[in-house]
């Protein structure tokens, strides 16, 4: 019950998008009537031409020919119109592709990082981009097959029903089995379809994590076993697929079968009448008409065939729709309240209270969490992995809302911030690099797309950037691959911490920002981030504890709360667990 309101809602959703497009749908239905006319009415002008010609040395040649030039005319009319409706439904069809696409890919830029955290890349990657087409050719197919055939299946029933009721009635009568049919095995492929969607995403996935770990997968020597996993995903996938289009193509060759039945039906049926009329003026209709009658029932039961052809492509053009639509659909994060405020350029005192989290209501990460942050402070979060330092960077950033308490930057509680100002008050650097396809230029003016070059330059010498940016092929113009490829680690980051000197925020993040960066180089980035900090909150995460020495605050997390704070002397006069983290980097 459950499924079948699910494809009805999808095919609703369908529906929707096409009536996007209300200008072209009345000229496709306009062109497919034509198209439909001329096809059923082209029949009855031969079985008028048979008419002229069945009687010894009564051949009407100048008729004939007459009806056969008017045949012509039609026939080029009828194959004008299909070719018209056939360019309008394209359109129709890739318009409402384009549509669901954009649709889905604008969905991602407002999801809650938990989705994105929580679901496979390849899965994502796979409904937005396959999905989308095995949707556009199923669609494709519905508009230029389905809505024609039904046409011809309703035309051809009245015209048979105008010549001889009989045997019309005895194709209606055997309609239903075709029908049956071919419900009976669509209805069951559905299901297999979006198995077999599912499989596809899978092995996305799969390919997906082994070409972004591809040096991972040769040091630890499993591409051996990475086949074999692979082989398994193939296999699993081949298995569906089959299952689907083995099951799906019974569907024609059962409706031809009936259909042929069909058809021998009308020929007995209409034989034994014309046979059987004892007077010729009582004949149930001419040789010519029960012509038209054969060829109205192969007409009549085409469609039967057209349609149960494409009901294993348009199955899993709903399964695969049915995917996209959940994307869409799915719930968006919590989007800024009517009255929030914007913050002004100069931001930097922050206060937590009472704060509390965790991704899992059973696993409790963050609890209870103080912590009030004055105006130009420098705040270091230091602690053992898993200890919430991370996550606490993703609650300021308002990537995750806060389970209890709340954040406040400048008194005012970041829910009822604007996202798009308060994530512009912070700049961001991470220990994992990212870059995008496009020239260094462009990546260094992510943040700030109509920097001039003198800035961008600018922001390139303060990051200890631009002598190996000069070295590059082309420079500041060199075309950067996906994910910055080409350039070294600790090149990337260099270009991320450039990014974040060119936009010059009011409040800064450095998570492990120089971790990738030889020694050398990271004394003279510290004291680049040591001038740009000078009036700037700032949060910094690290691991080397030697990097932290001059923060005014340090954090000391452990199991999701801060157990210690206070400065660098402060807390090694402490003598406990910062004491204890520190010493044991430089114990032998």
């Amino acid at each position: 019950m459950m499924k079948n309101k699910r494809k009805k809602s999808t095919l609703g959703r369908v529906l929707s998008y096409i009536g996007r497009y209300k200008l072209l749908v009345p000229f496709s239905i306009l062109f497919a009537l034509i198209f439909t006319a001329l096809s059923l009415y082209i029949p009855t002008l031969i079985g008028e031409a048979i008419d002229l010609a069945v009687g010894k040395g009564q051949v009407d040649l100048s008729g004939i020919l007459k009806i056969l030039g008017f045949t012509s005319i039609l026939i080029g009319g009828a194959a004008l119109c299909q070719w018209l409706m056939s360019i309008i439904n394209n359109r129709i069809a890739f318009h409402v592709t384009k549509d669901i696409r954009d649709e889905a890919f604008a969905r991602l830029g407002v999801l809650p990082l938990s989705y994105i955290d929580s679901t496979p890349h390849g899965d994502t990657v796979n409904r937005v981009i396959n999905d989308t087409d095995r949707f556009s050719e199923g669609l494709l197919l519905g508009f230029t097959q389905v809505f024609t055939g039904i046409l011809t299946i309703v035309g051809t029933m009245c015209f048979m029903f105008i010549i001889n009721w009989k045997v019309a009635l005895v194709v209606l009568l055997l309609t239903p089995i075709s029908i049956f049919v071919a419900k009976f095995i669509g209805g069951r492929t559905y299901k297999m379809f979006k198995a077999r969607s599912e499989s596809e995403a899978r092995c996305a996935t799969f390919i997906d994590e082994m070409v972004g770990n591809q040096k991972l997968v040769c040091a630890f020597g499993r591409e051996e076993l990475s086949k074999k996993e692979f082989g398994e995903l193939g296999r699993d996938l081949e298995k569906k697929s089959l299952s689907a289009l083995f099951f799906s193509s019974l569907t024609n060759p059962t409706t031809r079968f009936v259909n042929n039945i069909v058809y021998a039906a009308v020929a007995l049926v209409g034989a034994l009448m014309i046979v059987g009329s004892q007077d010729a003026a009582a004949v149930a209709f001419s040789v010519g008409q029960f012509s038209v009658l054969l060829s109205y029932t192969n007409q009549y039961t085409k469609p039967f065939n057209e349609i149960s052809g494409i009901i294993a492509e348009f199955q899993g053009a709903l399964a695969s729709a049915a995917r996209v639509f959940d994307l869409i659909e799915e719930e968006s994060e919590v989007p800024d309240s009517p009255d929030a405020v914007t913050l002004p350029e100069e931001v930097g005192e922050v206060s937590l209270s009472d704060v509390s989290f965790s991704y899992t209501p059973e696993k409790p990460l963050i609890e209870g969490l103080c912590l009030q942050v004055k105006r130009g402070e420098r705040i270091a979060i230091v602690g053992p992995t898993g200890c919430g330092k991370t996550t606490l960077i993703n609650l300021l950033m308002r990537f995750y809302d806060v389970s209890g308490g709340s954040i406040s930057v400048e008194g005012e509680d970041i829910r009822k911030i604007t996202r798009k100002s308060l994530r512009q008050s912070y700049g961001m650097v991470l220990q994992d690099t990212w870059l995008t396809g496009g020239t260094v230029r462009e990546n260094i003016a992510f943040g700030k797309p109509d920097a001039t070059d003198e800035e961008i330059i600018a922001a390139a010498r303060s990051a200890h950037a631009h002598s190996f940016i000069k070295r590059l092929e082309h420079g500041y113009d060199t075309v950067l691959g996906e994910g910055g490829e080409g350039l070294s680690q600790g090149q990337k980051q260099l270009i991320c911490i450039a990014r974040i000197m060119l936009t010059s925020p009011p409040m800064l993040i450095l998570d492990e920002a120089t971790s990738s960066i030889d020694t050398r180089t990271e004394m003279r980035i510290q004291k680049a981030f040591g001038e740009m900090m000078v009036g700037r909150t700032s949060f910094i995460v690290a691991h080397r504890l030697s990097t932290i020495r001059e923060a005014d605050i340090i954090l000391v997390m452990r199991d999701g709360k801060v157990v210690e704070t206070g400065n660098h002397e402060e807390l090694l006069s402490k003598g406990g667990f910062y004491a204890t983290l520190y010493n044991s980097q430089f114990a032998h």
